[in-house]
């Protein structure tokens, strides 16, 4: 079976550009499954990435929760963007950890991943995602830790 002939996406950073918010958000904009999430990216730079979304009932399980899968998609993102400032494009999550503190209710969520330990092509990230109610209180709602690595050489 053949592939399809995709037009490429961008990378996180070229090797001689240092990585901007600009950059990082049309990366952003190139995931299919984060535009159909309506994934924000807030913050990018040396203290880590913050990923963000609105809650919406077809986010949410059958006790009104958001989906597990969810919040682990948001922590997955969250991580391989961090490790963007550290080591540059075409990076991969190698595997993640998530473990659910409470159920992720409110009326958006906001995972903050940081840098633990970077390598030449490898980096160990902690991440933190928050429900946020109405009046802006945050709670908690998940911590996620994970690695990520630079894409083997294609060819």
């Amino acid at each position: 079976m053949s592939q399809p002939n995709l037009p490429p996406r961008p990378c996180l950073v070229e090797t001689t550009q240092t990585p901007t918010l600009d950059h990082a958000r049309a990366v952003l904009a190139a995931q299919p499954f984060s535009l159909l999430l309506g994934t924000h990216l807030t913050s990018f730079g040396a203290d880590g990435a913050v990923l963000e979304l609105d809650v919406r009932e077809h986010l949410t399980q059958q006790h009104g929760f958001v989906h597990g899968g969810v919040v682990s998609y948001l922590i997955d993102n969250a991580i391989t963007f961090a490790a963007g400032v550290a080591l540059g494009a075409d990076l991969v999550t190698a595997g993640f950890t998530v473990d659910y503190v409470r159920p992720a209710r409110g009326v958006r969520l906001a995972a903050h991943a940081t840098v633990i330990k970077a390598g030449a092509a490898l980096a160990v990230l902690r991440c933190d995602v928050h429900a946020v109610d109405a009046d802006g209180q945050a709670e908690l709602c998940a911590v996620g830790q994970g690695r990520v690595s630079r894409r083997p050489a294609r060819g």
